[in-house]
């Protein structure tokens, strides 16, 4: 499976670990990890430590979770890119809008 979800011990933070490709194939899976949780959920974590790739459609998605998460108020941090996936969240200015380590 190529989106895993978990819920922590605190019911606010939602782990999202995304494995493989990141791309429009993944797009209903990686929906359905944050509309379908609770409303107690205000604190999301993308987990990329095997994300292998991303692409624009990606990039689009983690821009629908900021939105559903509050916009500019989002509590989302991408965590463990590998360097490729890192450069490409860098040029494209995410990191003005996500906490990325």
């Amino acid at each position: 499976m190529a989106i895993q979800t978990k819920r922590h011990e605190d019911g606010r933070t939602l782990t999202i670990k995304i494995e493989g490709r990141f791309d429009f194939s993944t797009h209903q899976a990686f929906r359905d990890a944050y509309e379908h949780g609770d409303q107690e959920v205000s604190h999301y974590v993308i987990d990329m430590c095997d994300t292998s790739y991303l692409d624009s459609s990606a990039l689009g998605m983690l821009l629908l979770l900021r939105d559903y998460a509050g916009g500019d108020s989002a509590r989302i941090r991408i965590e463990n890119c590998n360097n490729d996936v890192r450069r490409i969240l860098t040029i494209s200015n995410f990191e003005q809008l996500f906490a990325i380590r």
